[in-house]
C-alpha cells in the first residue's frame, strides 16, 4: 500500500521514529542523506505537484519509499522506489510500482509513467518488468553510470 509521505513524516523518519503509528523496519529504512534528499525533493515539487512521494507499507511496517524524482514534463513522471534490505525479494516494490501506476492511471495528469535502473539492477528491472514497463533504450549518468530507461504508456 501506498501513503503519501508529508513533510512531517519525513521528520519523523530522519529522527528515527515511525509516523502515523506504524513501525519501522529492523535496520535503517534509508540512509540519513538518502531521506533528507527525499524529503527536499518533495518539499520542492509539492506546490507545483502532489503527492511527490509515497511510503511503501506492508501491514503496519513502513518497507520502502518511492518518489517523483523530477518535476513532471510532457504529461509524465519520473519515479524512483528502494525496499529497505531487510524487507528485498517479497514483491513489496512490484507491487508498491503496480500501485502507484494504478494511481496515475486515475490521474489525468499523468500520461506516462518513466523510471530508471542500473543496468545491473536485475531485480529492479523484473519490478519493471512485472509492471509492464517498457525498455526505452540506455543513457549514461556522470553520477549513476549505466542506465536503462523504462516506459509504461497510460493513455495514448
Amino acid at each position: 500500500m501506498l501513503v503519501d509521505a508529508t513533510d512531517a513524516d519525513f521528520a519523523a523518519l530522519s529522527a528515527g521514529t515511525a509516523p502515523r503509528g506504524l513501525r519501522l523496519p529492523d535496520g535503517p529504512l534509508e540512509a540519513p542523506e538518502v531521506l533528507h534528499m527525499l524529503r527536499e525533493l518533495a518539499f520542492s515539487l509539492r506546490p507545483g505537484f502532489s503527492p511527490a512521494a509515497w511510503m511503501i507499507i506492508e501491514g503496519e511496517e513502513i518497507v520502502g519509499l518511492c518518489s517523483l524524482v523530477k518535476a513532471p514534463a510532457s504529461s509524465g513522471i519520473d519515479i524512483g522506489y528502494g525496499i529497505t534490505a531487510t524487507r528485498r525479494k517479497r514483491g513489496a516494490a512490484t507491487r508498491a510500482v503496480a500501485a502507484l501506476v494504478e494511481w496515475a492511471q486515475s490521474d489525468s495528469r499523468v500520461d506516462v509513467v518513466r523510471a530508471e535502473t542500473s543496468v545491473d539492477n536485475l531485480p529492479s528491472q523484473r519490478v519493471l518488468e512485472r509492471n509492464d514497463f517498457v525498455r526505452g533504450g540506455e543513457r549514461m549518468d556522470a553520477e549513476d553510470g549505466a542506465l536503462v530507461c523504462w516506459l509504461r504508456t497510460l493513455r495514448a
